[in-house]
């Protein structure tokens, strides 16, 4: 396994407890996991919020909706078995989708109609809970998603180097520079890292978002990804009567996730910008909801900020999930919904490599 974001490190976990003998690489695990992500070189993970918006999804066909819908089914097992007093986690919900146009409110009203059982419900506005403080208020009534919500990326990705611990799985610091194909009696894959180190595998799993193009290149497959910045702001809000009444665990306006978090806090984030660039318009944007944010809100103090990279494939649907050649998978490219697609993933990764068991000579 190559790469430690939640990805590789829940693809990892899972097939260790499949019985897999498991090796995971990623300069990342000489560190121990951050306990905020302000002010830290952050990947997709640690610049994350952990949004899962699987139910509140306008699909109800295609590889996308499947991915979302098998992902949300295992969630709430894989927080189970991650759950633990030192590494503490849950599925916090639900999510709210503030319904910014009469368009868009014609397809959620028919969205929650035909999904009654995913818990979707369409809310009209004359009938939005009076919450303190108060909503942003496009016009048009809201979404809410009882069974989404998010799940603390940091406190999940503490759950899952636990997990990887206990389960015997060898966690190497280290940057993977090339691999190399085996042949003969020697069939399989040579890792080669920037240390002169070398591990021979059955089966290799690429995970490193922005920096999978680099390994698989040398080898003749071509899977550019785009950099598109993911940000946050911390926001500090003066007075919170009433506690955050009707606040849900994540509600969306105008595209921008706000979550309240630490008693006055609200983290007010989207990813916006193609590139690696910051562009303080766009933070400007974000910051005012699109004309849409109320008075507390344009008040709010700026505790902090942060921004990471979003990986997204480059005319191709994301996640890249593609067994490229005998013994090697590419599992990357997740875009937007690294968190959320994480068991989908490894499960997908596991019968990959079950089905090529089977399947050898």
């Amino acid at each position: 396994m190559i790469g430690a974001g939640v990805v590789g490190t829940g693809t990892a976990w899972h097939l260790a407890e499949q019985g897999h003998q498991v090796l995971i690489a990623d300069p990342s695990l000489a560190d121990p996991v951050p306990e905020s992500s302000t002010g830290r070189d952050l990947n997709g993970t640690t610049a994350s919020l952990g949004v899962l918006m699987g139910h509140a999804f306008r699909r109800s066909s295609g590889r996308a909706w499947r991915l979302r819908q098998r992902s949300m089914a295992l969630w709430p097992g894989w927080i189970k078995r991650l759950n633990h007093p030192d590494t503490p986690l849950q599925l916090q919900t639900p999510l709210i989708q503030l319904v910014g146009s009469a368009d868009e409110a014609a397809r959620l009203r028919q969205l929650a109609a035909s999904r009654p059982e995913s818990g979707l419900q369409f809310v009209e506005n004359d009938q939005l809970p009076r919450a303190k403080p108060d909503w942003p208020q496009p016009g048009y009534g809201s979404m809410r998603s009882e069974h989404d919500g998010r799940v603390d990326p940091l406190q999940l990705l503490k759950a899952l180097r636990r997990a990887l611990s206990r389960a015997g799985v060898d966690q190497l610091p280290i940057r993977i520079k090339h691999l190399e194909r085996l042949s003969g009696e020697r069939q399989g894959w040579q890792l080669h890292s920037q240390n002169g180190q070398a591990h021979k595998v059955e089966s290799v799993v690429i995970c490193t978002a922005l920096g999978s193009q680099g390994l698989l290149q040398p080898l003749g497959h071509d899977r550019p990804m785009d950099a598109v910045l993911g940000q946050v702001l911390d926001l500090a809000i003066d007075r919170i009567p009433d506690d955050w009444a009707s606040w849900p665990a994540v509600l969306t306006c105008a595209g921008i996730n706000l979550i309240r978090h630490s008693g006055n806090r609200l983290w007010l984030g989207a990813t916006l910008e193609p590139g690696e660039t910051v562009d303080p318009s766009a933070i400007e944007r974000m910051r005012s909801l699109e004309g849409l944010a109320p008075e507390w809100l344009q008040d709010a103090e700026l505790i902090g900020q942060w921004h990471g990279l979003r990986a997204r494939p480059r005319e191709r649907p994301a996640p890249l999930l593609e067994t490229l050649e005998p013994g090697l998978l590419l599992a990357s490219g997740h875009y937007r919904n690294g968190v959320l697609l994480t068991p989908a993933t490894a499960e997908w990764v596991e019968e990959q490599i079950d089905n090529a068991t089977i399947t050898s000579p």
